[in-house]
């Protein structure tokens, strides 16, 4: 497994959320070693700084990294962009919804660092339990061999902060494919009920609302899950999109149906093409952890936009050495906020998501980076 000094002693800091842990100037130089290690690892990443005002003897010295070009999170579903670590590397997909699906590929260091980032979130919220077993309901697909899909494999990862009693998955396995089985869920809600352990929701909402709307419909009785459950979700609504709503409107009818505190039910904001975890606080509100920055974009320049303005959301961390997306820009519209407007308790700066923006900005931005990337 590679080393990088200054990278990996970032993504293995303990305090995910204290800015004043990070000893100083250490996240420009891991950023400055991840981005000379692409450069010399990854065909075409040296030219695709270059065709952006950048150069390599520039990395030891950048202050913003703002200024490194990003990979537009679309690109990756038109090719698999891998660094020398890459190619025997754990293959991870998105969902692909659109038809389209990401190809990631995480090696070890990556993923680990990934994973304790994680980690230390969970226990920061006091969600790493080892001492209580829990019921898990995997909102997600049932495993058929070997798990690729990247919410399949985060649920799973997901399930050893809390030992398992059983699992129940809403994605059943048909033999072709999966088929949600909403009664399978319902069932699953009541057993659990009645069990007395502590209930994990993971995964998709919408398969839950799905749930809970046929609970209603039929006139079930609330349930009342014990005090220590803990609904995480991740994934979007993806086909599911028209049917979504507010999520304080779901968390409400959770605490309602299913007894759990709105404040223990939470999103998480992540994708295959940025594994950095993007955990709601108290207040459900998208705190960056140390081991990132985010910047919002202008989607018609790509400048960066201060804080209150809608733009495209985009990350830069130095945790993945399998691919350049050290620094990418996904296709969601958010707003970055200073943490001093959250009143949890964490000074981080935090972002709130508006949705999907269109596709012209991806296009342009994926077609150039296939000019300069993609012919390796």
């Amino acid at each position: 497994m590679i080393h990088l000094p200054s990278s990996d002693a970032l993504c293995a800091l303990p305090r995910p959320y204290c800015q004043d842990s990070v000893p100083p100037g250490l996240f420009d130089r891991a950023m400055a070693e991840i981005s000379r290690f692409h450069c010399q690892q990854t065909p075409g990443y040296e030219a695709w700084i270059n065709a952006n005002g950048l150069h390599l003897n520039d990395l030891d010295s950048l202050d913003d990294w703002s200024r490194l070009p990003p990979v537009f999170a679309n690109f990756f579903k038109q090719r698999l962009l891998l660094s020398s670590v890459g190619e025997d590397a754990l293959e991870l997909t998105s969902s692909g919804t659109s038809g389209q699906k990401s190809r990631m590929r995480y090696d070890e260091r990556s993923l680990a660092g990934a994973q304790w980032m994680v980690a230390q979130i969970f226990r920061h919220y006091g969600w790493d339990t080892a001492d209580t077993p829990c019921n898990y309901l995997l909102l997600s697909y049932e495993p058929q061999g070997r798990i690729s899909l990247g919410t399949s494999f985060t649920d799973q990862f997901l399930c050893r902060f809390a030992p398992v009693n059983r699992v129940v998955y809403a994605l059943r396995s048909t033999g072709e494919g999966h088929q949600f089985d909403v009664f399978g869920v319902i069932s699953a809600l009541q057993a659990f009920a009645e069990e007395g352990l502590p209930v994990r929701i993971l995964g998709f909402p919408a398969f839950l609302w799905q749930a809970l709307q046929r609970m209603q419909a039929l006139c079930m009785p609330d349930l009342e899950l014990p005090a220590e459950s803990l609904v995480f979700f991740g994934g979007g609504w993806k086909t599911r999109a028209a049917d979504e709503i507010p999520r304080q409107q779901l968390y409400s009818a959770i605490h309602r149906q299913l007894g759990i505190e709105i404040s223990r039910c939470r999103d998480g904001y992540g994708a295959v093409e940025h594994a950095v975890p993007y955990i709601e606080c108290a207040r459900h509100r998208f705190h960056v952890p140390v081991y990132s920055k985010v910047f919002v974009r202008n989607p018609t320049d790509f400048c960066v936009q201060p804080y209150g303005q809608q733009g495209l959301l985009g990350f830069v961390s130095p945790y993945i050495s399998s691919s350049p997306a050290h620094s990418v820009v996904m296709s969601d519209l958010a707003t970055l906020h200073p943490g001093t407007s959250c009143d949890c308790g964490l000074a981080s700066d935090w972002f709130e998501l508006h949705g999907r923006a269109g596709t012209t900005a991806g296009r342009s931005c994926a077609m150039a980076a296939a000019q300069l990337l993609g012919s390796h």
